[in-house]
C-alpha cells in the first residue's frame, strides 16, 4: 500500500449495510467458468480473502463441499451470514473475522482461494506467501475483478447514465482531493502489481478468463446513493454531522440528471486469473 497509510478498522465502517444493493454485480456466468477452468465438482474447500458481504463467496458455494470467508469487518460479516440464510446454505459456510495477514489461523488446507478487489488492501507479499503454504498441491488462487479498460456504452438505453463525473466532484468538495481511506489519505491511490507479487510468492501462471458481461440494467436512485456509500474513499462515517447534508446534495445531482429516478447501465465483464499453486 502507499506510503505513509496503514490499514484501520473504519475503512469500510458504515458500508456493509449498502455494499449489496449499491454495487454492481459480477458477470452472470462466473461460477460456470470457475467450475470448468477449475474442474470444480461440489467437493473441496474454498477460502474467499476479504469476503465483504459473501458476494463472492456465496456465489461460488454450489461448487465446493466448505467455504470460509475471512473478512475483518464485523457488519460485513454480519450481512454475510444474513445472506447465507437466506440462500439455506449456512450449513456449509463458516464466516471467521480477521485480517488476511492473521492467517493461517488453524484453518486448514484449501483447494481455491479468492481475492475479489481486496488484495490492494493487504500486506501482499506476506499474505500471498501464507495463502500459498495454506493450498493444496494442486490448488489455485483465484484474482477477480471487473474487467478493466471495457467500453460500456449506455447509448440506445431507456434511462440516463449515471452521473459518475458530478458525484465524484460531489464527494471531494465534502471530503477535499486527496482519496480517503479509513483515518488516513491515499494521494496516488491503491497500489498496483498483483502478478509481480503472486509470482514472486511462487504460484504459477497466471490463466486469464473474461466473463462476458454487457446487459443492461436499471439503477434507481437509491441504488445509486447506496453505491456511493458502499466505497471506501466515501464511507458514510467519513462526513461525520455533514452525512444527511451530503446525502441530499447527492440526490439533487441525481434528480437534476433523472427525475425519473432511473438509471440505465450495462453490466460489466468480468475478468478472472487463476494462478496454482506451483511447485515447490
Amino acid at each position: 500500500m502507499g506510503a505513509g497509510w496503514e490499514w484501520d478498522e473504519t475503512l469500510f465502517s458504515g458500508t456493509a449495510a449498502f455494499y449489496r444493493r449499491g454495487r454492481l454485480p459480477y458477470a452472470p456466468g462466473l461460477a460456470d467458468v470457475l467450475a470448468r477452468v477449475l474442474d470444480l465438482d461440489g467437493r473441496g474447500r474454498l477460502i474467499d480473502l476479504g469476503c465483504g458481504p459473501g458476494t463472492v463467496a456465496l456465489s461460488l458455494a454450489g461448487l465446493f463441499g466448505e467455504v470460509v470467508g475471512v473478512d475483518p469487518d464485523a457488519e460485513m460479516l454480519a450481512e454475510a451470514a444474513s445472506e447465507a440464510a437466506r440462500r439455506k446454505v449456512t450449513g456449509k459456510v463458516r464466516w471467521v473475522r480477521a485480517r488476511a495477514e492473521e492467517l493461517p489461523a488453524g484453518l486448514g488446507d484449501f483447494t481455491v482461494a479468492t481475492l475479489a478487489e481486496s488484495f490492494h488492501w493487504m500486506d501482499r507479499e506476506r499474505v500471498a506467501a501464507t495463502v500459498r503454504g495454506m493450498l493444496r498441491t494442486d490448488g489455485a488462487l483465484v484474482h477477480v475483478s471487473d474487467l478493466k479498460g471495457e467500453s460500456r456504452t449506455t447509448d440506445g438505453l431507456p434511462h440516463p447514465p449515471v452521473p459518475h463525473a458530478a458525484i465524484d466532484a460531489l464527494v471531494r468538495r465534502y471530503l477535499g482531493p486527496v482519496r480517503r481511506a479509513g483515518r488516513g489519505l491515499l494521494p496516488r491511490g491503491t497500489a498496483a502489481g498483483e502478478a509481480a507479487v503472486l509470482a514472486g510468492a511462487g504460484f504459477a501462471g497466471p490463466y486469464r478468463h473474461v466473463v462476458p458481461g454487457g446487459q443492461a440494467m436499471v439503477r434507481t436512485e437509491d441504488d445509486v446513493v447506496a453505491g456511493v456509500f458502499s466505497m471506501s474513499f466515501s464511507a458514510p462515517h467519513l462526513f461525520g454531522a455533514r452525512l444527511a447534508l451530503f446525502e441530499a446534495d447527492l440526490r439533487r445531482v441525481l434528480r437534476e440528471v433523472a427525475p425519473s429516478g432511473r438509471f440505465s447501465v450495462r453490466q460489466p465483464g468480468t475478468e478472472v486469473f487463476v494462478w496454482p499453486r506451483g511447485a515447490d
